[in-house]
């Protein structure tokens, strides 16, 4: 017993060690000092974790915007709480994130951790957390070079709540493939219970269009996107399950956010797109099933700030900027509908890299609907990225006149030209290292305070 507790003692210190020197030499640092913890101590997870009632927050996207809502309505209560914030959803950073957060000093007052996990990583954590609270956003296709297939992503995840029967998950009730679980825990659903359009027919690129139990075809009674919404298996009866919580109205859908009926009360959101009104119900959700009151929840909702680079809003030379995370499909298509509200004269810039947590395989491009922008108001079209000419093909194909395209090898060649850019707005589609390094070197340029 004495020799672990020096093992963690150790294991602590040293990673607090990096984490300073880290932040003070790379002003960053996420990952690398749980690595270290690891290394000294595998079992730090259970110790530097003991003290907290843990939500863990996965799912394809929207699990960085879920997480910064659940975390704003605790934070507002007032009751003591920490999130990995910087998008760190890795087994290490997580480790980091409690590291960072520990304090030698005993509290009696039980803690909130509200942590985003990588889908392949919930089994790391839930060896040694039970999480009071697990939630799944959706399952899309995302990195097929990492994860596979939607199914494979969800077995990956079930791993993790095999180890905790006793957590309540809160679940999307319009992604078809959670209404079926074989599992011990219990289950909370939420979902649409109003039609967003009028579009019934799910497009020959959704995912998960097969009964998870006969493999025939879903019928839809309605679609939010891609292959969620209120499903049903014609050939087997299996259909949604019940919604504990329920979308029961769209009062406004617009470029700066939305109004809508949770359970009959309304909320807004400075967030706009079906997909954060998503994350804003799966917030809901789960601070309810942790017994936070309405009121809390709807001031937190309509005042949460977005997080970094999702729909994060910039000035540059007096220009509107915004910064819109795309990795995957379906995401790309809700920003392209998002985009499709704003009626100015906007730009557009695409940045796509093929490193490893962008997934090395892009021809996901080609399932992305961007023939939707082509109708548009469009200024300039701006291409930058490692793949930059995967994309200028691909926006060609779609429509796009190729003699108006601006190749930006380099970030500073990419700064000018939105400077240089006429029209109301720029729109940043950027994948996920493409987008870590423009807002690095738009910190470095000033335009951006804090990196992380």
């Amino acid at each position: 017993m004495f020799k672990i507790k020096i093992k963690s003692l150790l294991s602590i210190l040293v990673s607090k060690f990096i984490m300073k020197l880290s932040k003070f030499l790379f002003k960053g640092g996420t990952n690398f000092p749980g690595k270290i913890a690891l290394k000294l101590d595998k079992n730090i997870l259970k110790t530097i974790a003991n003290n907290y009632d843990v939500v863990l927050i996965t799912g394809t996207n929207g699990k960085t915007t879920t997480t910064s809502m659940i975390y704003s309505i605790i934070s507002n209560s007032k009751r003591p709480v920490i999130t990995n914030n910087t998008g760190a959803n890795m087994y290490t950073g997580i480790v980091a994130c409690f590291i960072a957060n520990y304090s030698f000093r005993k509290s009696e007052e039980k803690k909130i951790a509200v942590i985003e996990v990588d889908e392949a990583n919930v089994k790391f954590i839930t060896e040694y957390i039970s999480p009071k609270v697990i939630t799944i956003t959706n399952l899309f296709r995302d990195q097929l070079d990492r994860y596979g297939e939607v199914y494979t992503t969800l077995k990956k995840i079930l791993e993790g709540i095999e180890k905790t029967p006793t957590s309540t998950l809160v679940l999307n009730g319009d992604e078809s493939l959670l209404g079926n679980l074989n599992v011990e825990n219990p289950i909370v659903y939420y979902g649409f219970g109003t039609k967003v359009h009028e579009n019934k027919i799910v497009d020959t690129n959704a995912d998960a269009k097969f009964c998870t139990i006969c493999k025939a075809p879903y019928a839809y009674n309605f679609i939010t996107y891609n292959h969620l919404g209120d499903f049903y298996c014609s050939e087997c009866n299996y259909k949604r399950p019940s919604l504990t919580y329920s979308i029961d109205k769209i009062v406004d859908l617009n470029t700066n956010g939305s109004t809508f009926h949770i359970n009959d009360k309304e909320y807004s959101i400075n967030q706009p797109g079906t997909y954060n009104i998503y994350n804003a119900l799966c917030a809901y959700s789960v601070t309810k099933a942790l017994g936070f009151q309405d009121t809390i929840i709807e001031h937190s909702l309509k005042t949460v700030a977005s997080s970094f680079g999702r729909q994060e809003t910039l000035s540059i030379e007096g220009k509107e900027v915004k910064i819109i995370l795309v990795k995957n499909p379906a995401g790309y298509d809700e920003a392209v509908n998002t985009i499709n509200l704003d009626k100015r004269r906007i730009n557009l810039s695409l940045l796509l890299n093929d490193n490893y947590a962008d997934g090395k395989d892009v021809s996901w491009i080609w399932d992305v609907n961007f023939e939707g922008l082509t109708s548009l108001n469009v200024n300039k079209v701006m291409i930058s990225g490692i793949r930059l000419y995967d994309m200028a093909i691909r926006l060609k194909v779609a429509g796009f006149p190729s003699d108006s395209f601006l190749l930006c090898k380099e970030e500073e060649s990419l700064l000018n030209e939105i400077k240089a850019c006429d029209g109301e707005i720029v729109y940043i589609l950027a994948t996920y290292t493409a987008m870590i390094n423009l807002r690095k070197f738009l910190h470095s340029k000033g335009y951006i305070d804090k990196i992380w």
